[in-house]
Parts: structure tokens; C-alpha cells; sequence
């Protein structure tokens, strides 16, 4: 299960380098004291988290060291983040390029107060499916194709005619590609003390095709918007660190296996480790940034330089509409500066400190949390690396509660569409740091990759797959037993 261990030693080569490491080493050990909150337990996001009040800005927070020039590059990319952007051509061309189809005129439009979007109650005709999204793809159909999945140049195959996601919302003149509907079905769970959960299942439609039927084996997939804090700290880990716990077979036998994404770096045009998304889809924060950009907004950017946006040869009127793309971007909607800016904005959202890591109550949860054997995947702590180009945030000690991998979990979560090397039922292991603050945000407190959990205790019912184990453990907690561990998480 903790595989760096062997890792380090393997690769020890002087005394110095061992000591340092053996350090690492401890520090990243999980612990078997649970009388007493570990040492910096309290500071999830190291030294650059802040004691926060818990209201609707908890997640709005910079990081505590930026110091001057840091923080007027943070004003701006947090200015970049909530700009509302207007379509070509503009009045104000600083804000030129929306669209012309899109899912959101700012970025701050799906992650609310920096938090996790979510979905509608009903959505079309009655309501907007605000802060959510679904991806679409086909199966491969030319050996072109087979050969970039294979390569790993391409993660999917997009929709002939609707792309790589549903954009549910047009610019002037333009219909929206469709609208998102859910039905709900409610199912009741038992537990072993005779507790009866209910758990909901959501069934996404896409109502008012626009531009034609889709292709009869579209695959889709729902997605709500995730939340904004420590990614640059997540981005500061260093890939061996992850990867020394991958076991995608299984070769130690204990039920779980994680598994890398290795997914495209556009910008170092290779293969590269994915830590970003709902499967692990992106490589490094200012992709992901540049991705969110020019899928859910229609904004090109130096990496996604199409000024249409997510539009396919197939929308043609689409493909022809004026853009935003001007010589004062460099050649842009968003410059090569202001994408760098956005995403320093975005590596810089302070992780909240926990305010009661010592309680009693806590405690006993943490305890039953790792018996039940959740940190298998739910990973505690890391260790920046002094790699990242954001100097204040190397060699921080952080607690995540996420191995960054890969896990099947089971059918029952499944979207059945592939992502890269993620297959239909294997989900990115999410971070769990600042679960309970987030409920502080808005009326919307929506957990799982479709928003269907209300509450931490129907996440971990969704639970299967690799995790089947750990699930089966909590079904048979006493109900006093379970609180604790739901506090516990809660105060993460």
C-alpha cells in the first residue's frame, strides 16, 4: 500500500540523501497514535493555509506568502477568473471572444465561490444546468484515430458533430447545442444496526438537439465543476512520488490497485502524468486552466488556440463567426501572460486550517477512518516538490487525503466512457481537504462526480469496486461510530 518507502531507499545514494529521505519518510508514514492530532495535522495546506472564518468566501482566500508582486499578480488573475466575457466583436475588446457556444461566461460562473458546481433538481425546460457540464465521445472509428488513444496524443474521440462537451448555451444568433434534464431515482440502503440511507441515481437527458442527431454511440459523461483550492500545491508533487504508489495489477494483493493517467502535456509535447479532473484528464494546472478556457467559455489561448471554441467542422456558421483572436493577445483571446496569470491565481487558494483536529470525537473518527482502510486510496499527506516554478509552495507538507490515482469503483459509478488510460468505471481518487468548510459556500453541497451524494455518508454507500472493503466496514460501524467518521472527514 505505502510503496515510497522502497522507493527512497532504492534510490538512496549518500548518507545526506538518506537522512533527508528517512525524514521524508517518517513524516509521510501514516499514523497509529490517535490520542492526539499529528504534528501540523491542523495546517492541511502547510505554511501557506490560513485559520479562515467558515462563511460563504472560506475557499476565497490567497495563500499566506505572496508577498507584493504576488499579490497584484493574484488581483489579476482572480480579475481574469471572474470576468464575465462578451462575443466577438465586443465593445470592449479586453473581453472579446465568448463563445459562440459555451457553457459559461466566466470562470467563477461553475465554480461558485471557488467551490464544487452542481446539478440541477429537474434542469430543462424549468431550470439552467448551472456549473456542470457532459463530456461526449465516440469509439474510434479510423485507424488515424486508434493510433492518437494509442499514442496517447488523443484521451477520447469527440462527437462529429457536438464535440468534446455539450455546450448548453449560445451567443446571439446561435441555439445552444442542447439542454440538460434529470430524472431522479431513490433507492433505500440498510445498514447492519438496521439504519435506512437513501440513496438517489440521476438520469442525465440532452433535450433540443440543435445541430442534428448525435452519433448513435455517443458515450456521455456528467461532470460537476470541482473545487479551486491547493491545485498548486497538488501541481508542486512530484510525479515519482505519485507514481511510487501506483500497483495497477495488484502485485501486493490487498484489493487495491491505483492507476496513472498518463495523458498529453501539450506544452512539453509528451506524455505526462494527469492529476487534474474528474479521471486524471490533465496534466498540470495551467492546461487544465487553458483547457476550462477554451472548452467551457469559448476562449482560445496559447494551448487551445482555436477561436471557436469546442465548435466541429460540422458547425460550420460556428466555425465562421467572428473571434476574439487579436495581435495584442498574441494572436489570443486570452495572451500567453494573462493564462499564466489566471493560473497563478488558481495555484494560489489558500487551504483552509482545520479548527478541531483535536477533538475527541475527531480523533475517533480518524481512527476509524484508517481501520476501515480508507487512506488506501484516500492517501493523508505529501511532500511538495522544490520543482514547481511557485517557489512558495515547495517542500510544504500537506494533507490532501488523495493518492491522485486511479480507482474502479464498480458499476454503480460508472460512466462507462473511457478518458486516456482510465477506463468507464475508474475515477481519479478526489482530495478531500476543505470538505466541511465548502458546505459554507451556498445552498448547493453536492459530493461524487454527477452531484448525486447529498452527504458524506451516501458517498461512501456509492462506494464499490476497489473500495468495496472499506465500504463494507462502515455499512457494520455502530451508528455513533459512523458520525465520527463523517465528523471526521467533515473536519478536513
Amino acid at each position: 500500500m505505502f510503496r515510497l518507502i522502497a522507493i527512497f531507499l532504492l534510490f538512496s545514494t549518500s548518507p545526506a540523501v538518506s537522512d533527508e529521505l528517512t525524514k521524508r519518510q517518517r513524516l509521510l508514514l501514516p499514523t497509529t497514535d490517535f490520542s492526539q492530532p499529528e504534528k501540523r495535522e491542523h495546517y492541511p495546506g502547510g505554511t501557506t493555509g490560513k485559520f479562515v472564518k467558515l462563511d460563504r468566501d472560506s475557499l476565497s482566500h490567497p495563500t499566506k506568502s505572496l508577498g507584493i508582486n504576488g499579490d497584484m499578480d493574484y488581483a489579476i488573475g482572480r480579475a481574469m477568473f471572474k470576468k464575465l466575457w462578451a462575443p466577438a466583436p465586443a465593445a470592449t475588446q479586453a473581453s472579446n471572444g465568448l463563445g459562440p457556444l459555451y457553457n459559461a461566461r466566466s470562470c467563477l460562473s461553475c465554480h461558485i465561490k471557488n467551490g464544487r458546481g452542481h446539478v440541477p433538481d429537474i434542469g430543462f425546460p424549468n431550470e439552467d444546468a448551472n456549473s456542470m457540464l457532459i463530456r461526449l465521445s465516440i469509439k474510434p472509428q479510423t485507424d488515424q484515430q486508434r493510433q492518437d488513444l494509442a499514442s496517447g496524443v488523443a484521451k477520447t474521440i469527440n462527437e462529429p458533430i457536438y464535440g468534446g462537451q455539450l455546450q448548453d448555451i449560445g451567443a446571439s444568433g446561435f441555439a445552444p447545442e442542447g439542454r440538460i434534464s434529470v430524472k431522479w431515482t431513490y433507492t433505500n440502503v440498510s445498514l447492519a444496526d438496521g439504519t435506512v440511507v437513501e440513496l438517489r441515481q440521476p438520469d442525465f437527458k440532452i433535450n433540443n438537439l440543435a445541430y442534428g442527431n448525435m452519433h448513435k454511440d455517443v458515450m456521455t459523461s456528467p461532470r460537476i465543476a470541482t473545487q479551486m483550492i491547493g491545485m498548486g500545491l497538488i501541481d508542486a508533487i512530484d510525479s515519482t512520488a505519485i507514481l511510487a504508489h501506483a500497483d495497477p495489477d495488484d502485485k501486493d494483493g490487498d484489493g487495491i490497485s491505483g492507476k496513472a493517467n498518463m495523458v498529453w502535456d501539450i506544452a512539453a509535447d509528451k506524455l505526462a502524468l494527469g492529476r487534474f479532473g474528474w479521471k486524471a484528464g490533465q496534466p498540470n494546472l495551467r492546461q487544465q486552466v487553458a483547457s476550462a478556457f477554451s472548452g467551457d467559455v469559448g476562449i482560445s489561448n496559447p494551448l487551445f488556440p482555436n477561436g471557436s471554441g469546442d465548435c466541429t467542422i460540422n458547425q460550420t456558421e460556428c466555425l465562421t463567426a467572428p473571434n476574439g483572436n487579436t495581435a495584442r493577445m498574441g494572436g489570443f483571446e486570452l495572451s500567453a501572460e494573462l493564462l499564466n496569470l489566471t493560473t497563478y491565481f488558481n495555484a494560489n487558494l489558500a487551504v483552509p486550517h482545520r479548527q478541531n483536529a483535536a477533538n475527541d470525537n475527531i480523533l475517533r473518527g480518524k481512527q476509524i477512518f484508517y481501520q476501515a482502510g480508507c487512506i488506501s486510496c484516500h492517501m493523508p499527506k505529501h511532500i511538495t516538490s522544490d520543482k514547481s516554478q511557485y517557489k512558495d509552495l515547495h517542500n510544504e507538507l500537506i494533507w490532501p487525503y488523495s493518492d491522485f490515482l486511479l480507482h474502479d469503483m464498480g458499476t454503480g459509478l460508472a460512466d462507462n466512457r473511457p478518458e486516456g488510460q482510465a477506463t468507464g468505471s475508474e475515477w481519479r481518487t478526489p482530495p478531500l481537504w476543505a470538505l466541511g468548510a465548502s458546505k459554507y459556500l451556498g445552498k448547493h453541497w453536492q459530493l461524487l462526480h454527477d452531484g448525486r451524494a447529498r452527504t458524506i455518508q451516501e458517498a461512501v454507500l456509492w462506494h464499490d469496486g476497489e473500495a468495496l472493503g472499506a465500504k463494507s466496514k462502515f455499512l457494520n460501524l455502530s451508528a455513533t461510530e459512523r458520525q465520527a467518521l463523517v465528523d471526521f472527514v467533515q473536519s478536513l
